[in-house]
């Protein structure tokens, strides 16, 4: 019998691709010659936002600002817990003004913003997972912005190594299900990394390269519901089969760029 899930109303922050396009490479995913379709990347976001509230779930806009193509990304702005902001201090220089724009809406919006001192790209690399905060390092984030992040929350910080290009963020190779489970594709992460996880989460839903690579893992979930990319068959079918119920979206335009479905979502967590 499937084990029956129960969804938790959550609260995003999201930004309209109004600029978005792919204009500098700073990462694999970076490197098509085709270029961005902004109709249908604003089609394919606004139905990311439909589904959202149609779940339940709140959903706040942050202004986008021209000559920022990546702010679209509202994950990478920040770490969001207990209603405290640690900001993004982003390693490539075409997104560092991103930092000020989130910091300002989060400021103006009465939250308390740290800023780390060294290079830390929000939840991009960070996954709070119940009493634990992933982390993850290798491309982007310093392991000195885990010890920070950890300072900063009270929350026990399990760093994780990237070792494939492709999976740049801790974002695209694990997400959280619920408070006590991920899921994750091992290939993505060190040997020493892949036992931390193994031995914390035995009962992990585990992802193949195929799903990963089609951004399956920058999904969203809320305990119950499931925000995927449709094309991610067999860890929707997995994700089923543990009594998840996946929603299936298109952000293939996104992917141009390296992101989907949790790249374009930053989360307010207010508790």
């Amino acid at each position: 019998m499937r084990e029956r899930r129960t969804a938790t109303k959550r609260r995003y922050l999201v930004c309209p691709p109004e600029y978005f396009e792919v204009r500098y490479a700073i990462n694999p995913w970076m490197t098509s010659e085709e270029p961005v379709d902004s109709a249908l990347a604003l089609r394919q976001w606004e139905t990311l936002v439909s589904v959202y509230r149609e779940l339940g779930h709140d959903v706040e806009m942050m202004t986008p600002v021209a000559g920022l193509p990546d702010m679209v990304f509202a994950a990478n702005s920040a770490l969001v817990l207990g209603g405290r902001v640690f900001g993004a201090h982003f390693l490539a220089p075409e997104r560092r003004p991103e930092s000020g724009h989130y910091r300002a809406w989060f400021e103006s919006a009465g939250f308390e913003v740290g800023t780390p001192a060294h290079i830390c790209e929000g939840e991009g690399d960070f996954t709070p997972v119940g009493w634990l905060l992933l982390a993850g390092t290798g491309f982007r984030t310093l392991p000195q912005a885990h010890q920070e992040a950890q300072e900063f929350f009270g929350v026990p910080t399990v760093g994780l190594r990237l070792v494939d290009p492709l999976f740049y963020h801790l974002d695209t190779a694990l997400f959280a299900l619920d408070d006590n489970n991920v899921a994750y594709y091992p290939g993505a992460f060190s040997p020493g990394s892949q036992r931390v996880l193994k031995s914390l989460f035995p009962d992990a839903v585990i992802a193949t390269a195929q799903d990963a690579k089609c951004f399956g893992l920058n999904s969203l979930s809320d305990g119950r519901h499931v925000v995927i990319a449709q094309d991610a068959a067999g860890l929707i079918a997995a994700l089923t089969d543990r009594g998840y119920r996946p929603v299936p979206v298109d952000l293939s335009e996104f992917r141009k760029a390296g992101g989907g479905v949790k790249c374009c979502t930053q989360e307010i967590r207010t508790q």
